[in-house]
């Protein structure tokens, strides 16, 4: 069908020099796209056409535009239907006409028929002329220099005929023009070398700016995209990674190095998920584990404790981890059990679980974002301070504090940022400064002071790709297009 099509240009182009693709269409009743589709086809083929794009507002037909030329205007229609003796009753005409409300105005203000009290409607002269219909016709051609521009807004508004923006092509003859297409191969065979066929043969032009074919890659994930942000904000600063390749935990690390006692809510069944195989841990440092056990029972350091029964049992539990502190609390350790101390800082970013009620922000699985720091003499301004540059760095500049409670920090902020679209403080994170109870027992010196913060994953990344509901996000429901098409992550810094 395409060859028969750029043949048939061929020819028109011998016999007239020049073609316009649209007025070409028009005049033949084709398809516009068909011989935009042939003209591209003789371009392939080198120099045989010259081809130059052009830009044009047209009128063209609507539907309904199309239907008048087939079957004639609304008006002649409600005419014609009109019994020309005896007349036709209006409710008849209404219902058997179509847009017959339209059509009885426009044939009444044309003087065409007439309606008597009784709802009889006749004919007022023998023959019409639908000049609607002839209009119309014309205009399917593209001849619309000899209307008026009344007469073109009138249609439109009748919405007969549209204006659009139309795109065509004006072909000439090239320098190779032939009326015959001849075939172009499109590789170089060993076959044509070998039997020198290939002088003989025609060859298409390599397009050198042509794209290659896509490559099948794989996509980040939103969240990971963010995540590769948060990261590289936290080396700016200076922080090292911690290892936290380790889902599963011991309720030690988990709560009770973390000073956090054994009668809390969070170490309910209702919040964290406990392991049945390996349902307990055994090896432990034992003589930092006394020193917990003590500090939770009868105090230290300056604290009263919890002055309750410690048990081993409880401690040795098996749990997916709850929070990524629990990575904190074994590298804080480490840190007090080296000769000389050294201020470091650390950070992670990493899945966490808890027996969550699943809704729209809430999933049983997250990411945890932590960051600390550890060296002499910190303050609460010290802490505020590090806040301050964190959150600017990933475009939060607005920042309030709030005090809070945590087992394991005192004092304890919730912190709150500004958001511009809910035009309301929303809380972004947690932070405070671990308490004399759980780092004096891990063996750091008594003016070492940590502070540290932490926050979802998952929350900026919802802000920041507009998400409403978490399990669009995350889950087995999630559309995967989404991952492939979801751009790269920019924070604004």
């Amino acid at each position: 069908m395409a060859e028969n099509k750029a043949q048939e240009i061929l020819h028109f182009l011998a016999e007239h020099k020049i073609l316009d693709s649209y007025q070409h269409a028009c005049d033949t009743g084709q398809d516009h796209q068909m011989i935009v589709g042939a003209i591209k086809s003789l371009q392939s083929l080198g120099d045989v056409v010259q081809v130059e794009q052009l830009q044009s507002d047209r009128w063209v037909l609507t539907d309904e535009g199309k239907d008048i030329v087939k079957h004639g205007s609304h008006e002649a229609r409600v005419f014609y239907a009109i019994n020309p003796e005896k007349g036709t009753l209006q409710s008849e005409l209404m219902s058997v006409v179509s847009n017959a409300e339209i059509g009885f105005k426009k044939a009444m203000s044309s003087n065409w028929i007439s309606i008597e009290k009784n709802g009889m409607v006749f004919r007022k002269v023998p023959t019409i002329t639908d000049t609607v219909q002839e209009v119309l016709k014309k205009i399917s051609h593209s001849s619309v220099n000899e209307y008026s521009e009344d007469m073109l807004k009138e249609y439109k508004k009748r919405k007969l005929i549209a204006k659009v923006v139309v795109k065509n092509f004006v072909v000439t003859q090239g320098e190779s023009f032939s009326t015959e297409i001849v075939k172009q191969e499109s590789e170089l065979t060993a076959d044509m070398i070998q039997t020198g066929s290939w002088r003989s043969k025609h060859f298409k032009l390599y397009n050198f700016d042509a794209f290659g074919t896509p490559l099948s890659c794989g996509h980040l994930h939103p969240l990971m995209k963010v995540r590769t942000e948060i990261r590289q904000i936290f080396l700016e600063m200076g922080f090292t990674e911690m290892p936290t390749n380790t889902f599963t935990e011991s309720s030690f690390w988990n709560f009770d190095a973390l000073f956090q006692p054994q009668q809390h809510p969070a170490r309910d069944a209702h919040d964290t998920f406990f392991l049945k195989d390996p349902q307990y841990s055994y090896e432990f440092p034992m003589e930092y584990l006394e020193r917990v056990k003590k500090v939770h029972q009868t105090g230290g350091y300056g604290s009263t404790g919890y002055n309750c029964v410690w048990k081993l049992e409880e401690a040795q539990k098996n749990i997916l981890r709850t929070h990524t502190t629990a990575v904190s609390a074994r590298m804080l350790y480490k840190l007090g059990q080296q000769k000389e101390f050294q201020p470091v800082k650390y950070f992670s970013i990493d899945r966490v679980f808890r027996n969550e009620t699943l809704d729209a922000t809430h999933l049983a699985e997250f990411h945890q974002i932590e960051g600390v720091v550890a060296d002499y003499d910190l303050t609460l301004g010290d802490l505020m301070g590090s806040l301050h540059a964190f959150f600017s760095k990933m475009g939060i500049e607005r920042l309030r504090f709030k005090p809070t409670y945590n087992p394991y920090t005192e004092p304890s902020m919730e912190v709150f940022s500004y958001h511009d679209g809910l035009k309301k403080w929303v809380e972004v994170g947690n932070s405070g400064v671990f308490r004399p109870e759980m780092l004096l027992p891990m063996g750091l010196p008594e003016n070492v002071s940590v502070i540290a913060w932490g926050l979802s994953l998952e929350r900026p990344t919802m802000i920041k790709y507009g998400y409403n509901n978490i399990r669009d996000l995350v889950g087995h429901k999630v559309n995967l297009e989404m991952v492939y098409k979801t751009p790269i992550c920019r924070l604004d810094k």
